[in-house]
């Protein structure tokens, strides 16, 4: 009978370690960018141009997952347990294309498909989308840049590049995150407005 409670004993204190020890694990936590939806395009009435979009680029630390945070100009942390969702390029490429779908300019805005059956195509890099821990309070700072080449030529036709900063309301990576959704929508409104005329008419 004394073996049979020591056993027993023995059960109940490595089923309350093991407990205790799966209490500790950590599991991540995913983000994405919850940018505003584009209005709805105008009407047009005159012929309009197609165009389609290259994903976007982005250093390798960027596509790794982690949100990306820098305490000096030269160094770069990731934090383990915070991550994106989804790939930031794909982000940005999509809300692009949201946003010129929105313009009204286009007659079609589509994902590049390797296909030249259109008049523009658009090809882009998101240079920085981290949080800035240095020069005074918590920052973040969103850099793209986009150019615009006609599908007949090769020639480019457009190009524009942003940088934007924006402030942090908060002292958690929700927070931060909730900044460079702000950020990045300015971003992409200034990096599109305006684009010149001479894209805003199709190609023969």
């Amino acid at each position: 009978m004394k073996k049979y409670r020591m056993k027993v004993l023995l059960l109940l204190a490595a089923s309350m370690m093991l407990a205790g020890c799966m209490s500790k694990v950590k599991y991540p936590t995913y983000y994405t960018l919850n940018l505003p939806p584009a209005p709805d395009p105008p009407a047009k009435e005159r012929v309009r141009p197609s165009l389609a979009i290259r994903e976007f680029r982005s250093p390798g630390y960027l596509r790794q997952g982690p949100i990306v945070y820098k305490t000096s100009p030269e160094q770069i942390g990731f934090y383990e347990y915070h991550r994106w969702a989804v790939d930031p390029r794909d982000m940005v490429t999509n809300a692009v294309a949201d946003h010129l779908r929105a313009s009204g300019k286009y007659t079609q805005v589509k994902n590049y498909d390797g296909r030249a059956d259109v008049d523009y195509f658009l090809s882009g890099r998101l240079e920085k989308l981290e949080e800035v821990d240095y020069e005074g309070g918590v920052k973040v700072e969103v850099e793209i840049s986009a150019q615009m080449t006609n599908a007949g030529s090769g020639a480019t036709v457009w190009s524009n590049e942003v940088m934007e900063v924006g402030t942090v309301d908060g002292h958690n990576v929700p927070a931060v995150v909730a900044a460079m959704n702000e950020t990045m929508d300015r971003a992409i409104d200034k990096l599109l407005t305006p684009l010149p005329a001479s894209v805003m008419t199709k190609t023969n």
